[in-house]
C-alpha cells in the first residue's frame, strides 16, 4: 500500500489544502495529514485539537485520508508512520526556495525522506491560511476560500 504523509499547520484548512489532498489520493491509496504542533515562532489562532476535528470533518468524504498530528522534526514524523513521502503543496515560485531547503535539510536527516510536491488548481494558486484569516479578521467574504464549517469557526474566533 502506498501511503504519503502531508504535514502543515493547517491554521486554518482551506480549499487549497483541500485540493492537495485530493490530487495526492490519486496518486497514493492512503494519506496521512498530519498536522505540526511546533510552529516556530507563529501563534497558531486555532489549538493543535481545532485543527485536526476540522481537517476531520472537511476530509470525511475520503476514507483514505486519516488526521493526526505531530510535534518535533518531520523525519521522525515519517519514520513513525513507516511512511518515506511527503506530499507538499508549491502555489508559486515564492514557495519554492523555502521547500527546496527543507527538502535537503529533511534528507540529509533521513536519506530515505522524499518529497512529492503537488500545484493546487488555479484557483487556488494564492490562497494561503494568513492571508484567509486576515480577511476574516476584517470581516470580509472568506466562504471563497474555506469550507463552511472552517468559515464558521474562523467567525467565532474574531468576534471574540
Amino acid at each position: 500500500m502506498r501511503t504519503a504523509l502531508y504535514p502543515g499547520s493547517f491554521d486554518p484548512v482551506t480549499y487549497g489544502h483541500m485540493d492537495i489532498m485530493e490530487r495526492a489520493i490519486k496518486v497514493f491509496d492512503r494519506l496521512i495529514v498530519t498536522v505540526a504542533r511546533d510552529v516556530g515562532s507563529k501563534e497558531p489562532t486555532f489549538t493543535v485539537e481545532e485543527r485536526v476535528e476540522m481537517i476531520e470533518a472537511c476530509a470525511k468524504q475520503w476514507e483514505e485520508v486519516t488526521v493526526g498530528s505531530f510535534a518535533g522534526l518531520l523525519v521522525d514524523c515519517a519514520r513513525a508512520c513507516g511512511v518515506h513521502t511527503v506530499i507538499r503543496g508549491l502555489r508559486a515560485v515564492t514557495d519554492f526556495e523555502y521547500e527546496f531547503q527543507m527538502a535537503l535539510t529533511n534528507r540529509s536527516l533521513d536519506p530515505d525522506f522524499e518529497c512529492i510536491y503537488l500545484m493546487p488548481s488555479k484557483d487556488y494558486t494564492y490562497l494561503s491560511s494568513t492571508m484567509v484569516k486576515e480577511i476574516a479578521r476584517l470581516g470580509g467574504d472568506i466562504s471563497p476560500f474555506v469550507p463552511p464549517l472552517v468559515e464558521g469557526k474562523l467567525r467565532e474566533k474574531f468576534r471574540s
